[in-house]
């Protein structure tokens, strides 16, 4: 798979060209179900949990049962696993759970590959692929499939942050400093800290901590997303 590709999706501009992107890599992949969950933590609350994906309709309702999900293995490992990791029949069957496989199998979900990321500001993003055909023998395949995961998870994480999170939840519009503008407008240029500190007649590390505001402001994690998330809520123009 081409970097291009995750950058894609990472770029989308809408609900709709990511769910499209999203479903398009996984069908790159040999994957034809795609399922990715943006869940925010509340302190007093039941957690959202924001879903985008090509599930059959008729199993939404099944996979939205609380009881069931409290029972899914593949749910529980989520919370705990810091690596992607493959499930299939016989993963449930030793989980005590022969059951939830039998329900989902008849809907494509046969075997699979799942990840989660945990976000800042109480967040955790999960992306799962899933298939009816078997995965492959070869171990070089299968780790092959699941860093394909991993970095397809860290590119999805950033669009969904930004597309799928209701403008209620994001609370007040950040304030970004004259200063801090001007950073990320070069950063959004492609220019690194230190050819920013040139143009801005500042140090590097100046620079850079203009951009570690601009990070809390926007609660992520790299510049990309900043620069991506500022646009969205209207603080740069492109």
């Amino acid at each position: 798979m081409r970097l291009q590709n995750y950058f894609e999706v990472s770029q989308s501009a809408d609900k709709a060209t990511f769910r499209r992107r999203l479903i398009d890599f996984a069908h790159a992949m040999d994957f034809g179900l795609v399922s990715s969950v943006l869940v925010i933590e509340h302190a007093e609350r039941e957690p959202d949990f924001l879903y985008i994906g090509n599930r059959p309709e008729d199993f939404a309702a099944l996979g939205a049962d609380p009881e069931l999900s409290k029972q899914d293995p593949v749910l529980t490992k989520l919370r705990t696993a810091g690596l992607p990791f493959m499930y299939d029949q016989k993963f449930y069957t030793q989980a005590g759970t022969p059951e939830l496989w039998e329900r989902a199998a008849p809907y494509g979900y046969r075997t699979g590959i799942s990840v989660a990321l945990r976000l800042p500001g109480n967040r955790q993003f999960l992306l799962g692929l899933d298939r009816e055909r078997p995965l492959p023998r070869s171990d070089q395949k299968v780790t092959r499939l699941l860093a394909d995961l991993q970095l397809l998870a860290v590119h999805c994480q950033d669009a969904a942050q930004r597309l799928l999170v209701p403008p209620a939840a994001t609370g007040a519009l950040p304030s970004l400093t004259p200063r801090e503008r001007e950073v990320l407008l070069r950063t959004m240029e492609g220019k690194s800290a230190w050819a920013t500190g040139q143009i801005l007649g500042m140090s590097e590390n100046t620079v850079n901590f203009h951009l570690r505001n601009v990070f809390r402001k926007l609660d992520t994690s790299s510049k990309h997303v900043a620069v991506l998330k500022a646009i969205s809520l209207g603080l740069i123009q492109p």
